[in-house]
């Protein structure tokens, strides 16, 4: 083994697991679930058959990933985030043929007691803040907030909620990156601009 489990995990035999991760108390992971390298899955989470992650995920405490969840390198999952995977769930009829995917992009976050409805993507780098319920697709650097969660700003690739000019300008305080908005999206811009 190339990864830490706690003697408390489950891992069930087809999972792929990469070297560095570290697995605690509690957790199950799945047959056909993907964990990247240098992953850290805390207590009590669960990935299903078929979840990937990419290198560098962490996925805090009391967390449940389903069947469709593909998070990309660095995304941030906050303690007891959670997630759907069919629309319209009822006991007593099967839907497992109706899983909606949902994508978590590079370095995006998603903040604790969140809830991310099926079938939507999360751009690199948007930030969902605690306790919001996203029911749509948020674009790269972004950040939303409340239930259902509106566009609350943006925010760099260090987490900072940047503050715009009359020109849609703005500079991460910790980086020095500068962004720009234009068209309703957020883009980095060089140095010189």
């Amino acid at each position: 083994m190339n990864y830490f489990a706690h003697p408390t995990a489950v891992i069930d035999p087809g999972a792929s697991i990469g070297s560095g991760t570290k697995i605690w108390h509690f957790s199950h992971i799945m047959p056909g679930a993907v964990i990247g390298e240098d992953c850290t899955i805390g207590q009590n989470v669960m990935v299903g058959d078929g979840v990937v992650l990419g290198r560098g995920v962490k996925v805090q405490n009391n967390v449940s990933l389903y069947t469709g969840v593909v998070c990309e390198d660095e995304v941030f999952l906050g303690p007891s985030v959670v997630f759907t995977n069919v629309i319209n769930p009822r006991s007593a009829i099967p839907r497992k043929d109706q899983f909606r995917s949902t994508r978590v992009s590079r370095g995006a976050t998603i903040g604790a007691n969140a809830t991310i409805v099926c079938g939507n993507t999360i751009g690199e780098y948007a930030f969902i803040g605690a306790g919001a319920v996203l029911t749509h697709s948020a674009p790269p650097y972004s950040l939303f907030i409340g239930n259902p969660a509106r566009l609350s700003g943006w925010v760099s690739e260090y987490g900072h909620v940047l503050e715009l000019d009359s020109q849609g300008r703005g500079r991460c305080p910790e980086s020095g990156q500068g962004y720009r908005l234009k068209n309703d999206q957020l883009i980095k811009i060089p140095a010189s601009e």
